[in-house]
């Protein structure tokens, strides 16, 4: 690759370019922004209309509300696509990411005011924003190593709880900050750490020499190679990641009933009420900080469950990306059979609710579906810097991203259909599905490994004894 150099003189910490620790705490408060803005999104766009009240919201129903989210999510990732792409033809990963830093601190801020031209134009912002930093930061974390290093998968797994670490702390202090003082309280709250993110990426360039540059500068050594057609085996490469995506729609439009479905169900039919005081928060705990749960047991298995994988592969059992994101989606599913034992739970007479389920079910449920996120997602960003050609990386990971808000708009769609059929019915079909859908993709694993052309061979080894092949692995084609 043509920051070989570049890397080789990267000063390491534990083992990885430090590099991979800027990008880490840029995207954790890049992801406490956004997640902490995304717990409270949906609650106050379905909390009553009450002038003058800071807890006042726009009085929504449950569908229209479900749908806005789907719709919003969506676009949040689709702009992944143009974000790559510009990346890739005008401006390069690096300065895109900034860019979309300083559109998101913007968009953030402006959500803080509490008037509703200030509310719709911060979420455009933020859609353009994460547009530009989702897609090439992601990109940047593979260019810190060569290709066949095999420390990359442990560096997204080192990311990865980055993110996740931003989305607990967001959801956490957000969402109690907007229960004690109001929405745009919390609103705001995302707009500092969205700062505080921009601020990392600024100070720590000097880590970042050589990672994320334009391929198309005057200076660039792989100037020639964006102006080279595709090989045979590059293009079945991209088939595979394309296929891979329908994986990806599957697994996050059931994920993402978190932000939607479950966030309303935690709010209006679980048990929120504790036996004992908490500071700041007391007897009830806001609904909004049952989106930290996930987080908090991605921070807690995320070294784990990579570990795990790592140990299964050298022992020569069956590790492949698209493996995993299979097992993922079923892990997945199993959760929402704890949400349905739930829905089991709630008594209604008429529209007014008895008895509400027990919390337990919502933290088991929480509990399997960071298990399936942990073998499925992180996993897949690694995949995507393996087999995309350098000159469409950003745009690949752009592609992803644009899956994930597909499946966000799924999410909506089917959590909307728990006003007509009812959550029972919903959890259980999601669940039924989502592992019938992970069992058929085991299925037909060999064809879809057979398209990756060995790229997730042991890279290694394969490095250091033929080192020609991966650094251009079509040459002799």
């Amino acid at each position: 690759m043509a920051n070989d150099t570049h890397l080789d003189s990267q000063k390491q910490i534990f083992g990885h370019p430090i590099g991979l620790y800027v990008l880490f705490f840029v995207e954790m408060w890049e992801r406490f922004s956004y997640y902490g803005m995304r717990a409270i999104l949906t609650l106050f766009l379905a909390a009553p209309i009450i002038m003058g009240d800071p807890q006042s919201g726009y009085g929504w129903s449950n569908a229209e509300t479900l749908s806005f989210y789907g719709t919003y999510t969506m676009f949040v990732y689709l702009t992944s696509i143009p974000g790559g792409w510009i990346a890739d033809k005008f401006i390069g990963q690096k300065k895109a990411v900034m860019v979309g830093g300083l559109l998101l601190c913007l968009g953030h801020g402006i959500l803080a005011v509490d008037a509703q031209w200030a509310f719709f134009t911060g979420l455009i912002l933020i859609v353009i924003g994460v547009g530009f930093l989702k897609p090439n930061i992601s990109t940047m974390v593979g260019g810190l190593y060569k290709r066949g290093d095999d420390r990359r998968d442990r560096g997204f797994y080192i990311f990865y709880i980055g993110i996740n670490l931003g989305a607990f702390l967001g959801a956490l202090l957000v969402g109690v900050v907007a229960a004690e003082y109001g929405w745009h309280y919390g609103f705001g709250l995302a707009g500092i750490g969205m700062a505080l993110g921009q601020i990392m990426y600024m100070v720590g360039q000097k880590h970042l020499v050589g990672v994320g540059e334009f391929l198309g500068g005057k200076d660039s050594p792989d100037k020639e190679l964006i102006k080279k057609p595709l090989t045979k085996i590059e293009k079945d490469r991209m088939l595979v990641l394309f296929l891979s995506f329908l994986i990806i729609i599957v697994f996050w439009g059931a994920f993402e009933q978190a932000g939607g479905l479950l966030s309303l169900y935690t709010e209006q039919k679980t048990d929120r009420m504790l036996s004992f005081s908490l500071p700041m928060i007391g007897n009830e705990i806001p609904a909004a900080v049952f989106q930290s749960i996930n987080a908090f047991f991605i921070i807690a298995l995320g070294t784990v469950i990579g570990s795990f994988w790592y140990k299964w592969g050298k022992k020569g059992k069956e590790s492949s990306s698209l493996f995993k994101m299979a097992i993922g989606v079923i892990i997945m599913a199993f959760g929402f059979f704890f949400m349905s034992k739930a829905a089991t739970e709630v008594v209604m007479d008429g529209d007014q609710i008895i008895e509400k389920s027990a919390m337990i079910w919502l933290v088991l449920a929480y509990l399997f579906h960071t298990i399936g996120e942990l073998c499925a997602s992180p996993v897949a960003l690694s995949f995507i810097t393996k087999l995309a050609p350098l000159k469409y990386a950003s745009f690949m990971m752009g592609a992803y991203f644009a899956a994930t808000g597909l499946g966000n708009k799924v999410a909506g769609f089917v959590g909307g259909m728990s006003e007509g059929a009812g959550e029972f019915q919903v959890f259980t079909g999601i669940a039924v599905f989502c592992t019938i859908f992970g069992l058929l993709i085991i299925a037909v694993l060999k064809p879809l490994k057979r398209l990756t052309h060995g790229a997730e061979d042991n890279e290694q080894e394969m490095l250091e004894a033929e080192p020609y092949e991966i650094s251009d692995p079509d040459i002799n084609n």
